[in-house]
């Protein structure tokens, strides 16, 4: 029924409405990322495009376009503070094709909103670069190919699949040239990829903890990271402690990582022991600097465009917010210890607590050191001391433990008894604090799971974690978990707390309870197979191709004189081709085919055995006088077969055809 109904109308209302389809497509990936004002008027406007187009009414003056035009910059203004910028351009760029179609009258408007849809369908990738994103692209870039191709078909008969076709033939004409520069035309970091915004943050780790604030990353699935251990040598699952920020300033709410400068009177001091882990890691954006390692790394991840520098803390942090996916090795030991291994004046902050702040805590602390059984207790025997606490005194772990006042430590351990790792960890820290014992917060992740189909162990945003590490005389910092007292499963087996399911995963889950996970696994490896190949395909692995194929000490230098003999070889290629293509046919019956396919774009569509007579009576009869010279040029053409006509008077007839005047 619509398709019948669509049929029905005028070929340049469908041509239009296709159009407005494809800009709609183009568009619809950015709408998370537009202000809602800008993805609502781009809409109406569309709509309003498409509705003038079925009804044939005239389009709005020039004052509309001009109202609507002010009103977006202001808006535009309004929401964004300027009008320069990734995001303030790509809105612009969105309304403004938006409004072009409100004066698409002429062929020259037409190419206007082609060239504008082709600038908007690459700001998509300014926000993502994923395979999904890739896909919606690549038909959008089709169908805009399509719609050019048509433009320069008259309106008639021709439909618009022979335009898709012709799109789709010079899309795949035009991919070998695209494959040769993908993988050798030099990536000069950071100049090559996507402009991002660094001051736009996203879901990740922070050099500040709120308590009560991190349970919201549980809800997070998105991924983290993507690791790759070499020759699949795991370390133990309870060792899988990804490092973050460190956090050892509390103000009773709150906890920060101290100012750059007061770290250096805590040198690293970093003893490792055992033998080494190697390992890939793919990092998503989170324009954090963090630079996630196992604990703990002693010598700097290989990771180009970037300088890295390690905190005495032991994490490592980019020169840069990592805006863009990267990839880079590392080398960590899972037995360290770091820091002094004798008290110094500098652990003093480590001890400190706010004034007046978790009284209960503190007291709790003042009991535990007069209790005879602890007397003289070292750091070892205190803090498995309140692990057994944790163990034993009907502590939970919950997403949802409620809202904590401002002292949170002593919520937590007599009012509430119920948190996520970082009520526990940060509880845990004030009560060794309050005990004498420097301590402070680590955040980052622990664990991950393994994928089945492509090996990688995924690291997702739900597995946020907080510990412990606490200072021992003797050994320096020690890590403890104080999570896995209350919840060993966390640690050891990898349980997480998460929100139900939504209706389709869970309809999915309960049907088939491996089927929903098989499904994820196999899109993410594919995700990851478009992460490894396409989005990280860096300088470093476009040297490795050089040398894999012969190349002893490449350069950029070689990476364009390759490319340039590919390129050239390919054009001669193709030139060859045509030669011998035009070798292989009638230069008469070929010169035919052309007249037959101007003449279909006239409207005038005729039989593969058609006669030069028979087209000059058909296009006679369509076009009367006008098609006069085309008609006389047709007769000339056959007399020139099949006539006493001089056989090299067919050069002269293919340099009149191109010059001919073609009725419309």
């Amino acid at each position: 029924m619509l398709s019948a109904r669509l049929q029905a109308l005028p070929r340049e209302t469908r041509d239009t409405l296709f159009l407005l389809g494809v800009i709609a497509l183009i568009l619809l990936p950015q709408v998370p990322n537009l202000p809602w004002w800008c993805s609502t008027l781009a809409a109406v406007v569309l709509l309003w495009r498409g509705a003038l187009a079925v009804q044939q009414r005239p389009l709005p003056g020039r004052g509309w376009r001009i109202a609507l035009l002010a009103l977006t910059l202001v808006a535009t203004y309004a929401t964004h503070r300027t009008l320069l910028g990734r995001d303030a351009g790509v809105t612009l760029v969105v309304i403004l094709l938006a409004l072009k179609t409100l004066e698409l009258r002429a062929r020259r408007d037409a190419f206007v909103v082609f060239f504008l849809g082709f600038f908007a369908m690459l700001t998509n990738f300014f926000y993502s670069q994923s395979l999904v994103t890739a896909f919606a692209m690549l038909l959008a870039l089709l169908g805009l190919l399509t719609a050019l191709v048509n433009a320069h078909m008259p309106v008639g008969k021709p439909p618009l699949a022979q335009a898709a076709r012709t799109a789709a033939k010079m899309a795949l004409l035009g991919a070998p040239i695209m494959l040769v520069l993908f993988m050798l035309f030099p990536r000069l970091a950071p100049l090559w990829g996507t402009p991002n915004d660094t001051m736009t943050g996203r879901t990740g780790l922070s050099n500040s903890m709120r308590v009560g604030t991190m349970a919201a990353l549980a809800l997070d699935d998105g991924i983290a990271a993507r690791v790759r251990f070499d020759d699949g040598r795991v370390p133990p699952r309870t060792a899988l402690y990804f490092r973050g920020p460190v956090l050892s300033q509390f103000d009773g709410r709150e906890w920060t990582a101290p100012p750059l400068f007061s770290r250096a009177a805590l040198p690293q001091s970093l003893r490792v022991g055992g033998p080494p882990t190697d390992y890939e890691v793919t990092l998503e954006p989170s324009n954090r600097p963090w630079v996630l390692t196992l604990d703990a790394a002693p010598t700097r991840p290989e990771l180009q465009g970037y300088e890295l520098f390690a905190t005495p803390e032991l994490q490592w942090v980019a020169n840069r917010p990592i805006g863009d996916l990267v990839r880079y090795r590392a080398r960590s030991y899972t037995q360290f210890e770091s820091g002094p291994t004798r008290r110094t004046p500098a652990l003093r902050s480590l001890v400190a607590l706010p004034p007046g702040s978790n009284p209960r805590t503190v007291a709790l602390a003042a009991q535990m050191r007069s209790d005879p059984a602890l007397a003289g207790a070292d750091t070892p025997a205190l803090v498995q001391n309140v692990l057994q606490r944790l163990r034993t005194g009907g502590y939970s772990y919950t997403l949802e433990p409620g809202v904590f006042g401002n002292d949170t430590a002593d919520e937590f351990w007599f009012d509430r008894k119920a948190g996520f790792c970082e009520h526990i960890a940060s509880s845990f820290v004030v009560l060794m604090r309050a005990l004498g014992i420097p301590a402070r917060i680590v955040t980052g992740y622990q664990g991950g799971e393994l994928n089945g189909v492509d090996k990688y162990w995924v690291v997702r945003n739900s597995d946020a974690h907080a510990w412990a590490e606490v200072w021992e005389e003797g050994r320096g910092w020690v890590r403890v978990d104080p999570t896995g007292a209350i919840a060993p499963d966390r640690v050891g087996q990898f349980r997480r707390l998460a929100p139900e399911p939504g209706l389709f995963a869970g309809a999915i889950g309960a049907m088939n309870p491996t089927l929903s996970q098989n499904l994820r696994a196999a899109w993410e490896a594919v995700n990851n197979g478009w992460n490894q190949w396409v989005l990280n395909y860096t300088q470093s692995r476009q040297l490795d191709l050089l040398r894999n194929i012969g190349f002893g000490a490449p350069s950029l230098l070689d990476l364009a004189l390759v490319m340039l003999v590919l390129l050239v070889i390919a054009s001669l290629a193709g030139a060859a081709w045509t030669l011998w293509e035009r070798s292989q046919h009638d230069p008469w019956l070929r010169l035919l085919g052309r007249v037959r396919k101007r003449l279909a774009m006239t409207g005038v569509v005729l039989p593969e055995g058609a006669s030069p007579r028979q087209m000059a009576a058909a296009v006679a009869a369509r076009h009367g006088a006008d098609a006069q010279p085309v008609h006389d040029w047709l007769l000339r053409l056959e007399a020139q077969r099949y006539a006493k006509a001089p056989r090299d008077a067919l050069p002269a007839l293919r340099s009149e055809f191109r010059r001919l005047a073609w009725p419309r």
